[in-house]
C-alpha cells in the first residue's frame, strides 16, 4: 500500500502542478500511525507531518484480532520510540490526541512526542483534555494555528 500511495501522491503532484519542496503528510487514527510509518521510512520526503490519534504500537486487540500485525509493529519500549524519532530526525511534526481516546491509547503520542524532543526533533504536541478519539481530529483540523503552520514549513 506505500508503493501505491506513494506513486498517486508523484502522479498527483505532477497533474497538479504540485511543490515537492511542500508536500505535508497527516493522517488520523489508522492513518495517523500510517503518518508515523511514512514518516519514519522516507525521512527528508515530507516538509511537516500532523499525526492525529497515532501511534507505533497498535492497541492490543487490534493485535489480538490481527495477530499477524505484530511482525511489522514496534514493541512497546523506549528504544522504540527512539528509533522511530531518529528516522523522522528533523521533520516538523505536530501530534495531536486526545486524551479520552477509547480507540487508540494517548500513550503513543505522548511518548513519541518525549522521543522527538529528546531528539532535539521540531515537534509540537497538542493534547486535548476529556476529548475523545472521533472529536480529536476535529479540533486538529480546525485549530487556528495549523495551516499556518504548516504553510511556514518546506524542504
Amino acid at each position: 500500500m506505500q508503493q501505491l500511495a506513494l506513486a498517486v501522491l508523484a502522479a498527483a503532484t505532477k497533474q497538479f502542478n504540485g511543490d515537492p519542496k511542500r508536500t505535508y503528510l497527516t493522517g488520523l487514527s489508522m492513518g495517523g500511525y500510517g503518518s508515523w510509518y511514512l514518516a519514519a521510512q522516507y525521512p527528508g520526503k515530507f516538509a511537516a507531518v500532523v499525526p492525529i490519534c497515532g501511534g507505533i504500537v497498535p492497541p492490543a486487540n487490534v493485535l489480538q484480532a490481527q495477530p499477524e500485525l505484530a511482525k511489522d509493529t514496534y514493541a512497546d519500549v523506549p528504544e522504540s520510540y527512539a528509533d522511530v524519532a531518529a528516522k523522522i530526525g528533523k521533520t516538523p511534526v505536530w501530534i495531536f490526541h486526545g486524551d479520552t481516546d477509547n480507540a487508540v491509547p494517548i500513550e503513543n503520542s505522548r511518548k513519541l512526542s518525549a522521543a522527538l524532543k529528546a531528539a532535539g526533533a521540531d515537534v509540537r504536541y497538542t493534547e486535548y483534555p476529556g476529548v475523545g478519539h472521533d472529536g480529536a481530529w476535529e479540533r486538529a483540523y480546525a485549530a487556528p494555528e495549523l495551516l499556518s503552520w504548516l504553510f511556514s514549513k518546506s524542504l
